[in-house]
């Protein structure tokens, strides 16, 4: 277990979070992209004191395993991850705007778990490197609750 602290808390709250670009289209298929968003995750990170444990950004959705200070909400944290990453994204990429005319880059809602005695750390890094390694493939990690 690592604690993290702020100047009024001492922590240890994990979260794995899931949201996909508006309509589900591929937009990271693109690998100049994917890269490029990888890298605004992280800025978007250090910038607000998120610590990213494991991330990847796939073709048609983004998964991040974070821990963030008490002070933010998970919707805080997901509503400034995916507005600065699209006003970012749109701005260097121009021909964005065309695909996403109306001006919204991400899919409105979002899957968010909280990482505790059941789920462990270890098995959303576990899940999110293999699906990284197997993005293409249909198949699934086995977790093994037991």
């Amino acid at each position: 277990m690592v604690l993290r602290r702020t100047s009024h808390a001492v922590y240890d709250a994990q979260y794995h979070l899931v949201w996909c670009p508006k309509y589900r289209k591929q937009l990271f298929a693109q690998s100049y992209l994917r890269v490029r968003a990888t890298e605004l995750f992280g800025e978007i990170a250090a910038e607000y004191g998120f610590t990213i444990l494991e991330l990847e950004v796939a073709e048609d959705h983004v998964h991040l395993f974070v821990s963030f200070p008490p002070k933010y909400s998970i919707r805080d944290v997901i509503r400034t991850m995916k507005s600065i990453s699209a006003r970012e994204l749109f701005r260097e990429n121009p021909s964005l705007c065309k695909r996403y005319w109306k001006g919204e880059l991400w899919e409105d809602g979002y899957f968010a778990r909280t990482v505790g005695d059941a789920v462990t750390g270890e098995m959303i890094e576990k899940y999110i490197r293999h699906h990284r390694a197997e993005e293409q493939s249909p198949a699934q990690v086995d977790l093994d609750l037991r």
